[in-house]
């Protein structure tokens, strides 16, 4: 490696991972996926020797361990159970699961397939660790560092004074931060201040979170309704969150309870989101679409069902900064209890554009799977023919399913 190792823990991943983990290993362990990396930035290229100290990091990444205080702290989260941790005390990433190679039009193309088990574990290290290397070997790192040190106090300068008003926030930048030092620094100095009118509640970066003694957050991604919905071949898509919330509440019941929304669209989402999921679950997250309208919607949502919407939780994570955030805290503080999980914003600003890059399920026992989200152009799959297909039955329930 030309890099130091990027990834030295492996609980160095987003604490969702370990939420649908846990649920995965107890009902899911035969399923088998296959992750697809893509760059979004069209003007985007990545060397051969990015490619190959990618290659060697992830390498390196697979030599890890948990570690018996690693497990202890996890032992000692709420719901994560007995078994899963014994589980996680075996547990390894496997180099044989990943094809890297230069064949894309950005110079990097990452596929991973396997268990379900191992494969969800692999998108947020390996996203993590193209991101530094892109901005190690691509730019003056050290001009880029202080660049982001300057943007940083800004604005945490600005929830200081009051200026912007958040509530509660946590930070989600592990994807897509400028490196583990950035990321490090952002939590250290947002746990240091305290703030007028706005409240630094956790990350979702377990290993930091440990660190520091703060929150790791983090329940359910778009892989769990899409796999447990889309993976099974008997299913109807288009009930795709009705499998995954009825499978989420026998692992969890009342506990870890944010459902996300906009897996094959909100407005499906609500059909399945009912008298007893709504009470269940202790919020809902949204990742795509109007913020304003969707809000609006889950609150008038929660009302026809004879819910009280200050009872529960809107976590807003969509592509937020601190002024966006602002405004929706003002909009909706009192409605609801009102939340926000913001990554690149806070991890990855920099007098650079950020990379814009995912790492998404694209099969699932050997099916297509697909998000249709609130949003055009977030979805990701290889197979059109699926997504009409799944647009189909949506469209079907939608219209005939009251």
């Amino acid at each position: 490696m030309v890099l130091n190792q990027i990834i030295t823990s492996l609980l160095e991943t987003d604490m969702y991972k370990f939420s649908m983990g846990q649920a995965i290993y107890h009902q899911f362990s035969t399923y088998k996926t296959t992750w697809t990396f893509k760059c979004r930035n069209k003007d985007i290229c990545f060397t051969k020797e990015m490619v190959e100290e990618i290659k060697e990091q992830i390498k390196a990444y697979c030599s890890l361990r948990f570690t018996e205080d690693e497990l202890n702290y996890l032992n000692d989260i709420t719901w994560i159970k007995g078994s899963y941790v014994d589980f996680l005390r075996l547990w390894q990433p496997r180099f044989e699961d990943f094809e890297i190679t230069s064949n894309a039009k950005c110079g990097l193309s990452i596929e991973t397939k396997g268990t379900w088990l191992n494969t969800s574990m692999y998108e947020i290290p390996t996203l993590a660790i193209v991101n530094e290397v892109y901005f190690k070997m691509a730019y003056d790192y050290t001009e880029l560092f202080a660049s982001f040190q300057s943007r940083l106090s800004a604005k945490i300068n600005k929830l200081v004074t009051g200026e912007y008003q958040l509530g509660a926030f946590s930070e989600f930048g592990l994807r897509r931060r400028l490196s583990g030092e950035a990321q490090e620094l952002a939590i250290k100095t947002l746990k240091e201040n305290s703030y007028a009118n706005s409240s630094f509640v956790g990350t979702s970066n377990v290993y930091l979170a440990k660190k520091y003694g703060i929150t790791p957050v983090g329940t359910m991604a778009h892989e769990w309704i899409m796999c447990v919905g889309q993976g099974n071949h008997k299913h109807n898509p288009a009930y795709s969150n009705w499998y995954a919330m009825d499978a989420w509440i026998r692992e969890y019941g009342i506990l870890n309870g944010i459902a996300l929304t906009d897996a094959i669209t909100t407005d499906c989402f609500l059909r399945d989101f009912q008298l007893t999921y709504a009470t269940l679950f202790s919020g809902v997250r949204h990742d795509s679409g109007d913020p304003i309208e969707w809000g609006e919607k889950m609150i008038a949502h929660y009302k026809k069902l004879g819910i009280d919407p200050a009872t529960k939780t809107l976590l807003f994570s969509d592509s937020l900064d601190f002024k966006k955030a602002d405004s929706l805290f003002r909009h909706f503080n009192g409605k609801a209890n009102v939340a926000f999980g913001i990554g690149t914003y806070i991890a990855n600003d920099t007098n650079v554009p950020a990379l814009n890059i995912v790492m998404k399920t694209t099969a699932c026992n050997g099916m297509d799977v697909a998000k249709i989200s609130d949003s055009v152009g977030k979805g990701m799959c290889k197979n059109q023919e699926y997504i009409d297909y799944l647009q189909r039955c949506i469209d079907w329930r939608m219209k005939n399913d009251k």
